[in-house]
Parts: structure tokens; C-alpha cells; sequence
């Protein structure tokens, strides 16, 4: 496993994500927050340096499931079916646990749905293009 690139990978998906945040759901999204003010903080970012550490995190340990599962294609397609894979699965249970638990409508769930799914396309995409497999480890998958 290329250690080095792993965080590289994890960093660049951390900043892809903090930029679809704040283009996705920090501007386009506030009035909808606001209908929830029990829930979401609106104009206090006091929570955000550990929003943003437990992201960081959350993307080293998409990273290593991203090395792990390497089956020697494309950066390209690799990527793009782990973000595919990870999409879904992070769609599915944030917009189904979010509904379950909090009070909040079925937009706003639905909306949770697909944005989560492109966020995490975006982040396996970018951790697909930026990781680097160890070239043994490149060499065995592609069964050199």
C-alpha cells in the first residue's frame, strides 16, 4: 500500500468535499436549513474544525478501503466505480438515518439523497485519480 499517497488521496477528496459543501449545500440549501433551526446550525461555525478533522479522517479511511479493493484499472474507472459504490452506500444510509432520526421532511431526505451520492462520487473520484498503488502492488492486480 503507497502510504504517502493514501493521505495525498485523502486530502484532495477532504478539499472536493469542502468545496461541494459550501457550493451544494452551505449557499443553495440555507433557506431549507432554516426551516429546521432545532436541528442545523445556521451562522455558527463553531462545530466546523471538527467537521472538518472528522472528514479528513472519514476520507483516510475511504482511502485505505480505495487501496484495498484496487483491481488494477484506470485512476480513471477505478475511481469512478468507487465513487459510484461509495455514493450509494453513503446516500442511502445518511438520507434514510437523517429522516429516521431527526425531524425533518421528506425534500429535505430526498434532497440528502442526491446530494450525498454526488458528494461521495466526487470524493471516490478524487481519491481513484490522486491514490497510487505501490508498483508490486500494481504488478500483481494487473497479473504481471
Amino acid at each position: 500500500m503507497n502510504y504517502s499517497r493514501l493521505v495525498l488521496a485523502a486530502v484532495a477528496a477532504t478539499v472536493v468535499d469542502a468545496i461541494y459543501g459550501i457550493l451544494v449545500w452551505g449557499m443553495p440549501l440555507d433557506a431549507e436549513f432554516a426551516r429546521y433551526p432545532e436541528i442545523f446550525r445556521r451562522g455558527d461555525m463553531s462545530g466546523f474544525p471538527l467537521m472538518f478533522v472528522g472528514i479528513l479522517v472519514a476520507m483516510l479511511v475511504a482511502s485505505w478501503i480505495y487501496a484495498k479493493g484496487y483491481e488494477g484499472g484506470s485512476a480513471l474507472s477505478e475511481g469512478l466505480k468507487f465513487g459510484v459504490t461509495l455514493g450509494l452506500l453513503m446516500a442511502f444510509y445518511i438520507a434514510a438515518t437523517h429522516y429516521g432520526t431527526m425531524r425533518i421532511g421528506k425534500k429535505l431526505a430526498l434532497t440528502y439523497l442526491g446530494g450525498q451520492f454526488g458528494e461521495f462520487l466526487l470524493a471516490g473520484l478524487a481519491i481513484g485519480l490522486v491514490y497510487r498503488p505501490a508498483a508490486s502492488a500494481a504488478k500483481r492486480a494487473a497479473g504481471v
